[in-house]
């Protein structure tokens, strides 16, 4: 078995050596639920046991890293792929944190196949940058029109043993979204706080340290959808911005502004709940892993 996922998944992206974790999850819908009928992992990347966190059959999986962080050159593989009208809630065990990177950028790269009908929720914990910390992040999505994708982010900078914020060089985050075989959403985003403090007024990150981002593209996503969600937002950001814009996609993305990451946690938790509202009819999301 592990012979052959490793003989399918070399041919999808590249050879499996240049990673230093890789992970590939295929999720079906049976019997009124979804399930993994493939799964793979070497390296430093796990999944943990699956979860079915209500009665919707959605199925959700928890990815760790067992090394506890990234480093200097570890390059990581997620390869996840969701069947026609499969449900699959992704997220991790804890925060991803990227440590000093000196010889090269540390860097992770998502391919994602939805079928007709598919769904995937991507809700990683926060990303947290360190001391001289250099990140890249590319997320390519291949999905059906009929297809929903929902996909948060949260970047902070992580503290020093004095109290003050480390100053990360630099972090990428790239998410590539083709609809129906064109490439209907391209989110380019480069942060780079500068030296000498932690945050560059010459960046549009203004005063602010803390970024928090969310996309979604479904058809169902409207002008109304996106004044609902500036109406909650708007009061819970309260000395911060927020920025929400109507895509072609359809779909809409979120950024925010803020100096902490309780406060981001929060606001993408809003809209993640109220989409699952609206959409599915499911509870408020509970991913407390502790």
């Amino acid at each position: 078995m592990a012979e052959l996922v490793e003989t399918r998944s070399v041919g999808r992206l590249a050879a499996r050596a240049k990673w230093a974790g890789t992970l590939s999850l295929d999720i079906d819908r049976r019997g009124g639920k979804s399930i993994a009928v493939r799964q793979f992992h070497d390296g430093a990347l796990r999944i943990l046991r699956p979860h079915y966190l209500d009665e919707s059959g959605q199925v959700c999986y928890v990815i760790v890293n067992p090394g506890g962080a990234y480093l200097g050159g570890d390059k990581y593989l997620i390869e996840v792929a969701v069947a026609d009208n499969a449900d699959l809630l992704l997220t991790t065990q804890s925060a991803t944190k990227v440590y000093r990177t000196p010889q090269d950028r540390a860097g992770q790269h998502m391919q994602v196949h939805l079928g007709r009908g598919a769904r995937l929720e991507l809700l990683p914990d926060p990303l947290i940058a360190y001391r001289e910390a250099s990140y890249e992040q590319v997320c390519c999505v291949d999905m059906d029109p009929t297809a929903s994708l929902v996909m948060a982010e949260v970047v902070t900078p992580g503290w020093s043993p004095d109290g003050g914020l480390f100053r990360y060089d630099e972090i990428r985050m790239r998410n590539e979204i083709s609809i129906g075989g064109r490439l209907t959403v391209l989110d380019n985003l480069l942060i780079r706080p500068g030296t000498g403090s932690p945050v560059d007024s010459s960046n549009f990150m203004s005063h602010y340290t803390h970024l928090g981002s969310l996309l979604a593209v479904d058809p169902r996503v409207d002008q109304a959808l996106v004044d609902e969600l500036h109406a909650l937002l708007g009061p819970m950001n309260d000395g911060g911005q927020l920025g929400l814009t109507l895509l072609d996609g359809p779909g809409l993305a979120l950024r925010a502004l803020a100096h902490s990451t309780e406060r981001l946690n929060e606001m993408l938790a809003a809209a993640v709940d109220l989409l699952r509202k609206r959409w599915h009819g499911q509870e408020p999301l509970n991913l407390r892993k502790y």
